[in-house]
């Protein structure tokens, strides 16, 4: 074989015909016509091979390159959806905000621009806009929004003729859309203003133009509101891909298919191929559109049907060589042949084998990650166990204790009460063991009315030994009437005993240790626990798991991290901070049950 003939376009592929040029000796001309029916049958069937594994592989490429397209759709429809349902709530919360309420009855705004600054960086909104009863914008996190009218926007007028938050879509004259949500603020039956929400929603363009595919958003009306190519935005899809003229081979590509109908599975326009994917998003009937290349899906295809042609090739260099064997010039070239062969073999058998080490190695460090992290949640619940148990198990120490000096003395019947308090502590160490299996799920055992002051007492004669060993003076302040939660009364009573164990802890090198107990009833149950100690240094890190500040062996924090699980698992909240004077305060304020059996969230 001395050379290579012109190629022939097969599927889009150049697949190389060889040609032979044998010198006019007469071993050539005494080649039978049985060899040269055989090469011709050969060249049929690489031919008709290759044929059938382009028009295969690029089906099955295609539709993989399809589903894909679809998986990135329901990625991005989530995301956005996503974005809109959280800051759908962010109007509800801030048209109950106090201070925004006062200052629109006061008209002081004084403070309002820089509170709604310090609630932007939170919400991760585009920006918050206060606006007064005549659409003036009052506060702004964009100061140069201030004293603006919107009486005319449609944002303003829907949000006050509506009960609920109103979202809206309103063109800008530089293109584009504004996007927002928008609340009526009242007090007393009287609307006061509108607090507005702009949602940024041209984050996803940003992040959606770093990839190949086109990306675009429509409403129900069919008009694009979000699109990769800012010219589309405010058109419908057909005029946006009837555009001309067209800028890069991806726009062409789009113009020639706008009627898909027409067309096969997938067209080629000037060296591109593109394919369009649709899917729903469940948000005012908006819809979002892909367009995605068949870059892929041919180099792909073309690296099998690489692979094929180079296995023919070396088939027919393979008949060559038993033609041509006589020469010795073309046995070398043969030998050379075979030994590349033989080395790039060797180098694809080396690959193999790495490859199926690397992959030996990644199965066993899967499993011992799966083995640690079962360790890790077993040690954090023995930690959690040993540290809930140790209150209970040191109280019956005391009692029994007392209860041995008391029989001494002949006193029995006190000595039988301090066996029913170390009973009912038996009790409550088996009913948090039970708490402590649920941990690993969601839910527990049934809720049932409790009364605060009620578990406090019960909280208070458990730590009783242990605020008479450090003399701590206990200062109880409780309504009037009965406070009622709806709630487990252990996991209460568990929390209230930690929040009493901290507070003689961080008072245990003060002379006159106190403890103030406030217990108080409003739009939530309250329970306030301060001491005089030392304060809290961290309280980002309050809460977390095994964060304590104690000396080994003293604490392994938990106590925090369960007690704020266990308000949050009733609708309540778990707070912490320092006392003006000295000291730190804890909160704990849960969903409070009035006459009726109803509870109201703690907001």
């Amino acid at each position: 074989m001395e050379s290579l003939g012109p190629a022939r376009n097969v599927g889009r592929m150049s697949v190389p015909v060889t040609t032979i040029k044998l010198p006019a000796t007469r071993a050539t001309r005494t080649v039978s016509w049985r060899v040269r029916a055989a090469l011709a049958v050969l060249l049929v069937v690489a031919i008709a091979t290759i044929v059938i594994t382009n028009a295969t592989l690029t089906d099955r490429f295609t539709q993989n390159t399809r589903q894909r397209a679809e998986v990135r759709l329901a990625l991005y429809s989530g995301n956005l959806l996503s974005e809109l349902r959280r800051n759908a709530i962010v109007p509800q919360l801030l048209a109950r905000d106090a201070a925004l309420i006062g200052a629109l009855n006061s008209d002081d705004y004084s403070t309002s621009t820089q509170r709604l600054i310090s609630f932007v960086e939170e919400i991760g909104a585009a920006s918050l806009m206060l606006l007064d009863r005549e659409g003036r914008a009052v506060a702004a996190t964009d100061r140069n929004r201030l004293g603006s009218n919107h009486r005319t926007e449609p944002f303003f007028i829907a949000a006050l003729r509506s009960n609920d938050t109103v979202f809206s879509a309103i063109p800008r004259e530089a293109g584009g859309y504004v996007f927002t949500y928008s609340r009526r603020i009242e007090a007393q039956g009287a609307s006061l203003g509108v607090i507005v929400v702009e949602v940024d929603l041209a984050k996803f363009e940003r992040a959606w133009a770093g990839i190949s595919d086109a990306i675009l958003v429509t409403n129900s009306e069919g008009m694009i509101i979000l699109a990769t190519e800012p010219r589309w935005r405010g058109q419908t899809e057909e005029q946006a891909l009837a555009q001309e003229p067209a800028e890069t081979a991806i726009q062409r590509a789009l113009q020639a298919t706008t009627d898909w109908t027409a067309l096969p599975a997938y067209a080629y326009v000037q060296g591109e191929a593109v394919m369009r994917v649709e899917a729903r998003i469940p948000f005012r009937g908006w819809r979002i559109v892909s367009f995605s290349t068949y870059d892929s899906v041919r180099e792909r295809v073309n690296g099998v049907l690489a692979l094929e042609i180079m296995g023919f090739a070396i088939l027919f260099a393979l008949a060559f060589y038993a033609l041509s064997r006589q020469t010795a010039l073309r046995m070398a070239l043969f030998q050379r042949e075979s030994v590349e062969l033989r080395a790039l073999n060797a180098r694809l058998q080396r690959e193999i084998a790495e490859r199926e080490r690397v992959q030996k190695t990644l199965a066993v460090a899967e499993q011992t990650l799966a083995q640690s992290s079962k360790l890790a949640v077993l040690g954090e619940m023995s930690a959690a166990v040993s540290h809930e148990l140790n209150q209970p198990l040191a109280a019956m120490k005391t009692y029994l204790a007392g209860a041995r000096l008391l029989l001494r003395r002949n006193r029995p019947d006190e000595a039988l009460a301090a066996f029913q308090r170390i009973d009912d502590l038996i009790e409550r160490m088996g009913a948090i063991t039970r708490q402590l299996k649920t941990y690993a799920r969601k839910g527990g055992e049934a809720l049932a009315p409790v009364e605060m002051g009620a578990a406090l007492a019960s909280s208070l004669a458990m730590m009783e030994p242990q605020f008479k060993a450090r003399k701590v003076r206990i200062t109880r302040h409780l309504p009037g009437q009965p406070v009622r939660v709806m709630g487990d009364r252990v996991r209460i009573e568990q929390v209230i005993v930690n929040l009493l164990r901290n507070a003689i802890d961080a008072t245990q090198n003060e002379r006159e240790p106190e403890i103030e107990l406030i217990l108080a009833a409003g739009e939530t149950a309250t329970l306030t626990v301060r001491d005089n100690g030392h304060g809290i240094e961290n309280l980002d890190a309050l809460f977390e798991p095994f964060f304590t500040t104690k000396k080994p062996g003293e604490g392994v924090g938990l106590g925090l991290a369960i007690s704020s699980g266990i308000v949050t698992d009733l609708g309540g909240r778990l707070t912490a901070r320092n006392a003006e004077s000295q000291g730190a305060v804890f909160e704990m304020q849960l969903p409070i049950l009035n006459e009726d059996g109803e509870t109201k969230a703690a907001e």
